[in-house]
């Protein structure tokens, strides 16, 4: 089963989710939370797999709540759901560790996948949010990435593979472009968040803004 925590103050919709996400009998929604605070408390309490996190809570916003939850639970993934996309929600949420980021309008079966995906470790951006990253790689660019003395210990595949990671690329997409399998990426960007002290694919983006890799194409 996988433990989902739902961190949402507006009741109705709370209750959508509950209702939504228990028609897959793989999900279990073990405890619900109005604040952010509460939602720490639940999450400390129930120790759930998943939190769904409404980004504008009162109390504690949930940018604030991922930000706690990630250094006291880190075995805990909090996927981001909200109505808003503007690009400090987006970053905020990414930049205090949430494992993924999707909006309200999300399809019924889209946000029961993300939930599985984000679960067994993955990362997830919905779309739409997606191409804001890059946008926002593109049109800002900062000092050189060989500037960053971390990115030293990246052989030249790897940092091709940083460098499609930032564009949004996803594992299928960016064997293609390399013409190797699938497998030999999953292993390339292991090694990659391995060496730059990174959790996951999405800390790779943010690490590649913050140093400066434009996203081309």
């Amino acid at each position: 089963m996988t433990r989902v925590l739902l961190a949402e103050d507006d009741h109705l919709m709370r209750a959508g989710l509950v209702e939504l996400l228990t028609v897959d009998p793989t999900i279990e929604v073990v405890g619900q939370a109005s604040t952010g605070r509460e939602a720490v408390a639940a999450a400390h309490r129930l120790r759930p797999d998943v939190i769904l996190m409404d980004v504008r809570m009162p109390d504690m916003d949930g940018i604030t709540a991922t930000h706690e939850l990630v250094n006291a639970a880190p075995d805990t993934k909090v996927l981001i759901l909200t109505t808003f996309e503007q690009d400090d929600y987006v970053f905020g949420a990414l930049r205090a560790g949430a494992s993924g980021f999707l909006l309200k309008r999300t399809r019924p079966e889209d946000l029961i996948a993300a939930v599985h995906t984000i679960a067994a470790g993955e990362s997830l951006l919905s779309p739409s949010v997606t191409r804001r990253v890059i946008d926002r790689l593109a049109q800002h660019p900062l000092p050189e990435l060989s500037r960053n003395p971390l990115l030293a210990q990246l052989t030249p595949r790897e940092r091709e593979v940083l460098d499609l990671l930032a564009r949004g690329l996803s594992n299928r997409e960016i064997a293609a472009t390399l013409v190797v399998e699938e497998s030999t990426i999953r292993t390339h960007i292991k090694h990659v968040l391995a060496k730059l002290g990174l959790r996951d694919r999405i800390q790779a983006v943010i690490f590649s803004y913050e140093n400066g890799i434009k996203a081309r194409g």
